[in-house]
């Protein structure tokens, strides 16, 4: 049997209510001052942290929350924000909650704030699924960014220790009391701050229990007591002082050993912060080389994009995508990225339609995805897995399944309510619209050359196409078609859709239906049928029979009457190429040296378990973004949030193992261990 863990939800908060004051069950404490939750985070922790003075003349400043209960405190913290104009131009929230709130519990918290209307609805809109791991939310324009950890806080703040670019600014320690939360106020907890803190680094808390101000000072953090907000006498405050002797060497210096970084290249490599002008170019306008450039360009970056034909002619350019994910009994990398890049994929299009960017009902709709299982004698497994989380994903019978969908008949499956269909070429029109960003297309086949530090692209006749200081490949397959790049394992799958008008039962559908293929309601009076997996064909026409097979096995799965009379001769459609990996996960993050890394890791040959914290030797600014299967609608933003972090050294939307399980340097690493390389 395997031992691995079973993926389920988190256990959501157990609260009471005396007014409009939540208390929580386990812990038998309130989660803000019966007086005024807003003046207590306003006074103990804005306050408490000089802020905003201290985020005054920053470019990037970052608070870290030990216990996000309600959100008030980020509330808080965000209107501060926007009501200073000297604020710092981006503002990083990392908050850890270890027992999520339910969104109605934390809007009726917040909800007797007028002030917080508008923004407490927009943190609901966002607000993830009570799944274990960091979620990112992006708001005003991806200025402020909200890492929402669902974890244990020493846990936690003990695995960003292994994130060489997570500098903490500014710290509210705001876990339940000491007396009954003893958890969160521990010496090892305190002693991780102190790792993670930038120079000078504050912290603030209500608490000013004795182990509490021994802990802090123990982590050499200076601490003076100051009137507490309420019914509580006093608060605690106070900065890092990783100035003095008994601190010698910076917070980064000073991380978690044993932690393996061969993912990314040393500090000097990756720290390319806001220069006047900082520019990167991408080849490819797919999706994602679209989501890339659009997160870089938010990131205050010209981004040039070079795209050998047309914006998205080539894998992304489908009638039809389908926005799902597929769940699974086991805890893995594939699962872990998959969940989460669904999450976060469904905010980040929800954010471009809010913003005019692509229609819904022409170019997508969030229908709803109902996955038909294909192994029934593991359906009563998952449903108990899933059953936590009935706003991501549930079970249906075949009753149900028939009155969602629209159809007389259907089997059941686990529908994900929130997922459904886009067209890939608006997505990727609407996110090259930045004003940062400058599209290049019919580009043909470009050539690249080193340049120094940098890179140059030439067309086929070898005229000077750009020059630029960073490059990402996001071309698909043929990201492996220069020499810097020809050892990536990318698999090249032909996979062709049939286009079938909308007639007969098929009218009535209403939600996307996933099966061994898959079949969105109508566009434009027209389903997406579909696709083909043809490894090692490379036939780039249209074919009959796999026309044929992709009729017989939507027949197969709802046993349609239309489909008996559908003529796949005279069918439209659709061929692109997917890009895959062995592991069938994307390839993102900095291109490897590949006879650099294969040296300096040789000693895996000999001992695949040994570790050591060296970094990779990386190709200077050149990096990767492909590899994303049938599923790039759902992977790419998250991968493309990722490298755009990555690049600009700023803190990433995922944990150090994900970053490896995507990192192209697996490979590398991979081969030695296995005595392959």
């Amino acid at each position: 049997m395997s031992t691995e863990r079973r993926w389920q939800a988190l256990p959501a908060a157990k609260l009471v209510w005396s007014g409009n004051i939540p208390r929580s069950v386990d812990f038998d404490d309130i989660y803000f001052s019966r007086e005024s939750g807003l003046e207590e985070a306003r006074h103990v922790f804005l306050r408490g942290n000089h802020l905003p003075e201290a985020w005054l003349g920053r470019s990037h400043f970052s608070i870290c929350e030990t216990g996000f209960g309600t959100g008030l405190n980020f509330l808080a913290t965000w209107l501060a924000w926007l009501d200073d104009p000297r604020r710092c131009t981006h503002l990083h929230y990392l908050a850890i909650e270890k027992f999520p709130l339910p969104a109605p519990d934390c809007g009726r918290a917040f909800g007797q704030w007028n002030c917080l209307s508008s923004l407490g609805e927009q943190l609901l809109a966002q607000y993830p699924h009570a799944l274990p791991g960091r979620h990112r939310l992006l708001f005003e324009k991806g200025r402020l960014v909200l890492d929402l950890v669902y974890a244990d806080a020493a846990e936690a703040l003990q695995s960003l220790q292994e994130e060489p670019e997570q500098s903490i600014d500014c710290w509210f320690l705001d876990g339940f009391s000491p007396a009954r939360n003893p958890e969160m106020w521990t010496s090892e907890l305190f002693q991780s701050m102190a790792a993670l803190s930038s120079p000078r680094a504050s912290f603030a808390t209500f608490s000013t229990a004795g182990q509490v101000r021994r802990g802090l000072r123990d982590a050499h953090f200076s601490i003076s007591k100051a009137p507490g907000y309420g019914n509580k006498r006093e608060m605690l405050s106070g900065r890092y002082d990783g100035s003095t002797e008994t601190r010698s060497v910076a917070p980064t210096q000073t991380r978690r050993k044993g932690a393996q970084r061969w993912h990314l290249g040393p500090p000097s490599h990756r720290r390319i912060r806001q220069a006047d002008r900082p520019v990167a170019a991408i080849l490819g306008a797919g999706l994602a080389g679209a989501a890339t450039a659009e997160a870089l360009a938010r990131r205050d970056w010209q981004v040039t994009v070079l795209e050998r034909e047309r914006v998205a002619a080539a894998a992304s350019g489908n009638l039809q995508g389908v926005l799902y994910t597929r769940l699974s009994n086991r805890d893995s990398p594939l699962n872990s990225f998959t969940v989460h890049s669904y999450g976060y994929a469904l905010r980040y299009y929800r954010r471009l339609a809010a913003a005019g960017s692509w229609q819904p009902g022409r170019d997508g709709e969030f229908c709803g995805v109902l996955q038909l299982l294909e192994h029934p004698e593991v359906d009563p497994e998952l449903a108990r897995v899933v059953a936590g989380l009935p706003n991501l994903v549930r079970s249906l019978g075949a009753a149900e399944a028939a009155a969602i969908s629209g159809l007389k008949r259907c089997p059941g499956g686990l529908f994900y309510p929130e997922g459904g269909w886009l067209h890939p070429p608006a997505i990727c029109r609407a996110m090259l619209q930045h004003p940062r960003i400058t599209l290049l297309e019919d580009c043909g086949t470009v050539r690249v050359a080193r340049a120094g530090t940098g890179w140059r692209l030439f067309d086929q006749q070898g005229t000077l196409l750009h020059q630029t200081p960073t490059l990402v490949i996001a071309s698909g397959h043929e990201a492996s078609q220069w020499a810097e790049t020809r050892w990536l394992p990318l698999q090249k799958i032909r996979g062709q859709v049939t286009h079938l008008p909308s007639r007969g039962e098929l009218r009535q559908l209403r939600t996307v239906i996933c099966h061994s293929g898959f079949v969105a309601p109508a566009r434009s009076r027209i389903h997406c049928i579909g696709a083909s997996f043809d490894l090692g064909d490379e036939d780039p026409h249209l074919r009959t029979d796999s026309h044929q097979a992709n009729l017989e096995k939507l027949q197969t799965a709802l046993d349609l009457e239309y489909l008996d009379h559908a003529d796949a001769v005279n069918l439209p459609g659709r061929v692109g190429f997917r890009c895959t990996s062995p592991d069938y996960l994307p390839i993102v993050g900095p291109a490897p040296d590949f006879n650099a890394v294969r040296q300096d890791f040789a000693f895996l040959r000999q001992n695949a378990r040994q570790t050591s914290e060296q970094y990779g030797t990386m190709l200077p600014g050149l990096y990767l973004n492909t590899a994303h299967g049938a599923r790039g609608l759902t992977s790419t933003p998250l991968a493309a949030e990722l490298l755009a972090a990555q690049i600009t050294g700023a803190a990433a939307p995922l944990d150090t193992a994900l970053q490896q399980a995507l990192s192209p340097t697996r490979f590398i690493i991979r081969g030695l261990k296995r005595r392959r390389l």
